[in-house]
């Protein structure tokens, strides 16, 4: 995983000699102007500008500003994303807010931990990132050639995201069909209809805390937990025989847990969608190491994975089948525009995250379940050997 340097003070403690061209760039949480939150690696998938440009006070940063302005005019939210970032707070930030938008977003670095990581804090320059979060260009203000003219040249040269390598490329995403047998789904959306499903939320650390947030901006999904244990069994022995030997074989991973029984259920009636995130990032989620989404039907249209560091191409197991990929990967599941999709919707992981998932107990928020280490077992008649 990229470092995650998610606390501005800790950036001057790594690298205080600028970026390396070619090296992944570590990952900052910042405040945007309007008071919200910017997370670097939620925005990857896309060519990213960071523009540092220093105090907004000075003459010659109220030109590259308005350069910004014309360029963020010339781009998709897909294929381009502009973080401008101010060293000194604006005295009057409506004019910034008006400037804003989905291509141009304005974030503060008022300590300064940022642009000296970036190089930034001596000289303003512009920081150019590819849909992977590595540094491909490094262009001072001052370069004898002419920052605005050299950065012109960079942004007509960008290809279009989905040819950012030079050749297409696939998502390290393994389908495997045929894991959950047709009658086998059919009793899980049964049981689904006949119980229902509740709001699901997804895991946010604040304060040092890991806790279960429902924002419906974020994510729109019910989940039905499964409690029945024969039905749990049922579906523990189709993933340890149909499953665990291919994610094996093709991703030299060995699991031994299974994080959660649930029926997921995205409903084109409500709106059903999950925005980008990684499964892995924070407390609660530390130990998982792969997702599996495993589809119980296929009659609906949309609700397609996605994993924007590797193109717009989209991803869909058959009914019945399973993708698996690494809970570190960003993706995101596109809206449902037709229809209901039911989904099982576990993660894998082995004994070495066992002790890490304990430890962060004590970084659960109080409403949050602790963890057992006698839960989650794929293998339940072997601890039942070993006790005997």
């Amino acid at each position: 995983m990229p470092v995650c340097l998610q606390e501005q003070t800790d950036l001057t403690l790594t690298n205080t000699k600028g970026i390396t061209l070619g090296d992944p760039v570590p990952w900052f949480k910042a405040r945007n102007i309007s008071g919200g939150g910017e997370d670097l690696h939620v925005s990857a998938g896309r060519w990213i500008l960071l523009a540092f440009l220093g105090s907004l006070a000075e003459s010659q940063t109220q030109t590259r500003l308005a350069a910004l302005v014309k360029q963020a005019a010339s781009f998709s939210e897909d294929h381009m994303l502009i973080y401008a970032v101010v060293s000194t707070p604006a005295h009057n930030v409506e004019p910034l807010l008006a400037m804003s938008g989905p291509v141009l977003r304005f974030i503060s670095d008022y300590d300064g931990a940022i642009g000296t990581y970036y190089g930034a804090d001596e000289t303003p320059r512009t920081v150019a990132l590819d849909p992977m979060l590595r540094a491909i260009a490094d262009i001072p203000c001052d370069h004898p050639d002419g920052h605005d003219a050299i950065l012109e040249r960079l942004l007509l040269d960008l290809p279009p995201v989905d040819n950012s390598a030079g050749v297409p490329l696939t998502a390290p995403a393994l389908i495997v069909p045929r894991v959950f047998d047709f009658p086998l789904c059919e009793l899980l959306i049964g049981l689904y209809e006949k119980v229902g499903g509740r709001d699901s939320g997804f895991l946010v650390d604040h304060d040092g805390k890991t806790a279960t947030v429902k924002i419906h901006s974020q994510k729109r999904r019910q989940d039905m937990i499964i409690a029945l244990p024969e039905l749990r069994q049922r579906i523990r022995e189709r993933i340890v025989t149909r499953l665990l030997p291919a994610v094996e074989l093709y991703f030299s991973f060995k699991a031994t847990r299974i994080d959660r029984y649930t029926v997921s259920c995205y409903d084109s009636q409500i709106g059903g969608y999950f925005r980008r995130h990684r499964d892995n990032l924070n407390a609660g989620a530390e130990h998982r190491r792969f997702a599996v989404s495993i589809n119980l039907n296929s009659n609906y249209e949309g609700c397609d994975l996605m994993f924007p560091e590797f193109g717009r191409r989209t991803y869909r197991a058959p009914a019945g089948g399973a993708i698996v990929f690494s809970c570190g990967a960003l993706h995101e599941v596109t809206p449902i525009t037709k229809g209901t999709r039911y989904a099982c919707l576990p993660f894998l992981y082995s004994e070495e995250e066992v002790k890490l998932r304990l430890a962060n107990n004590a970084r659960l928020h109080e409403g949050e379940a602790p963890y057992r280490a006698d839960q989650d077992l794929l293998y339940p008649e072997r601890a039942l050997a070993c006790a005997e």
